[in-house]
């Protein structure tokens, strides 16, 4: 068969090791995963719970028949026979901030972790899940969450476990420091990405990823836009749009200053918060503006008086979700390993730049090759972070700038628009590689001009081969030699890549890579993210963190499921 043709399933079935040690009867011994609870981690001060998990398949374990049947089940269910949550209460205790044990009996909170994975993973609403939970058909999964028959949390109670492992996530302030030139920026960190370093660590557990994956780690951060649960009104909200107003302090309209209709805010509809704003969702972002016929109420409605007033692009307004991807190219699969959520209309670069200074902290072992992104993170934050923070390759897609279509502009940079050197006469440099020891590329024009190549700029008043060029002389084996590290001579980092951008090195890393983002952005629009299922950047923080969770560890099951089924035909 065909090799370029397989499909991802089919490539990992024929890898024999992944076969032999990811199989149900090869994990036997190791099962039940047990949930990576930090050594420093203090117990749960609560003692009782109106609900208690606890791992029910133990005895299933001793018989290979039984466990062979699992193969059959949902990623879901496979999932709960694979790991013991057990060792995610003392985390979860510590990340919706509880000190001690005094005070009301709560549910467990490793039951409603199950339970709201459970419900995402069947798509379901809020109230859909909690009807399920009291139904009959589904007692089964009520018991292997830990609730006691009759005794199930409310509405109520799953917003309460929402908003605050959402509100905790950054309370205590933590920040990391990222570069952007002279500017040090302060990026909080948030403390729900403890799930997702010990959701990877039960999949370091057993051998799913491929053994070189760790010492030459291929990442890639992306952003997905999920829209809010509220409906959009006016597409210039802000902060100030939610402070109250008086007669001494009059709010000051945002779309006004835009041009636009906007809103008074002088009447009492407003008092508050502006009539236009959308309470429930205060940290939601308009990303993208497009134009259209208002109506004559509408806020949105412009004031200008040209008749064309529009962008193109599609309007979004809610939150984006930086999930940072570890992509397996051998087996061809990824993982996220830390995620950050922000308003719509924040940028990328910084707060990726901070995820990407946390990976010491958390995966000290991790070895990174290559860094991918799109070109949203061609900024200096970024840039600047990958090359000398992690002594990676930058796999950057380039970010344009109007001067690239100068080419005059080329000869007096010293690059086109593509990051490849060029000489004072026109003609491109050849890459000859980069030095990983000496984090530098090396560029040389081989004597182009005197081999009858053609300039890439053709420049007036100048004879070709042009007779005054230095580096035509013996002495230059190579012609012209220069060497580009973090910068350009001119100080640019905007196009600088440690790869030459488009050539198929550059090709197949940047395409692996983002698969590795397309994967993940699809099940969470599977899932139904595309429009958040709860309202407010807190509850919505803390579900696109748990699905992350989710997605690592539904992703764990269905390798193992495809390893048992390789290994039955074999």
């Amino acid at each position: 068969m065909d090799v370029a043709k397989l499909s991802s399933e089919q490539t990992r079935a024929q890898d024999g090791l992944f076969v032999s040690q990811c199989n149900l009867l090869g994990l036997q011994k190791s099962l039940p995963l047990k949930w990576p609870t930090p050594a420093e981690m203090p117990a749960s001060p609560k003692k009782r719970y109106r609900s208690e998990y606890v791992y029910a398949w133990q005895a299933a374990l001793a018989d290979p028949e039984q466990i062979m049947i699992w193969k059959d089940l949902p990623e879901f269910d496979l999932l709960l026979r694979l790991v013991d949550f057990s060792g995610l209460r003392p985390v979860l205790a510590h990340l919706l901030g509880w000190k001690t044990g005094r005070g009301w009996e709560p549910f467990d909170p490793v039951s409603f972790f199950l339970l709201v994975s459970w419900q995402i993973a069947h798509r379901w609403t809020r109230s859909q899940m909690l009807k399920n939970l009291t139904d009959e058909r589904y007692c089964d999964y009520a018991a292997y969450f830990g609730f006691r028959r009759g005794v199930y949390p409310t509405e109520g109670g799953v917003r309460y476990f929402l908003t605050t492992l959402g509100q905790n996530s950054d309370a205590e302030g933590q920040t990391v420091t990222v570069e952007q030139g002279e500017t040090l920026i302060q990026v909080a960190v948030q403390k729900l990405n403890l799930l997702l370093v010990q959701a990877v660590g039960i999949m370091r557990q057993m051998p799913v990823l491929s053994p070189t994956v760790w010492e030459q780690a291929l990442l890639c951060p992306d952003g997905q836009i999920h829209d809010a649960a509220s409906n959009l009104r006016c597409i210039s909200v802000t902060e100030s749009c939610y402070q109250p107003v008086t007669p001494d302090h009059p709010r000051l309209c945002p779309a006004k200053a835009k041009e636009r209709k906007g809103c008074e805010c002088n009447d009492r509809a407003c008092a508050r918060v502006c009539q236009h704003a959308t309470p429930r969702d205060q940290a939601a972002r308009y990303i993208v503006y497009t134009g259209s016929n208002q109506p004559s109420g509408n806020p949105n409605a412009s004031t200008r008086s040209e008749a064309k007033d529009h962008e193109g692009g599609k309007a979004r307004y809610g939150y984006r979700s930086l999930p940072l991807r570890l992509a397996d190219p051998q087996r061809r699969f990824s993982v996220t390993l830390f995620d950050d959520v922000q308003p719509a209309n924040g940028h990328e670069d910084v707060p990726s730049a901070a995820l990407l200074l946390q990976l010491k902290l958390h995966y000290p072992d991790l070895q990174v090759e290559a860094v991918a992104g799109d070109a949203g993170f061609g900024y200096e934050a970024f840039l600047h972070t990958v090359y000398a923070k992690l002594h990676a390759r930058r796999v950057v897609d380039r970010r344009r700038h109007q001067t690239d279509q100068d080419k005059d502009q080329w000869i007096i940079r010293g690059y086109d628009d593509c990051g490849c050197p060029v000489c004072q006469y026109g003609y491109g440099l050849n890459s000859y590689g980069f030095d990983r020891e000496r984090q530098r590329h090396k560029w040389c024009c081989d004597k182009a001009c005197l081999h009858g190549k053609n300039p890439r700029i053709q420049l007036p008043l100048v004879s070709y081969p042009p007779p005054d060029c230095p580096y035509q002389a013996h002495e230059h084996l190579h012609g012209r030699v220069i060497s580009v590290g973090e910068r350009f001579a001119d100080a640019s980092i905007r196009l600088v890549r440690d790869i030459p951008f488009g050539s198929p090195t550059w090709k197949a890393l940047y395409h692996r890579t983002r698969n590795a983002v397309e994967g993940r952005n699809a099940t969470f629009e599977d899932w139904g993210f595309k429009r958040m299922p709860v309202f407010g950047l807190l509850r919505s923080k803390a579900l696109i963190f748990l699905a992350d969770v989710l997605d690592t560890l539904t992703t764990l099951a269905r390798l193992v499921r495809e390893a048992t089924l390789a290994c039955q035909l074999t």
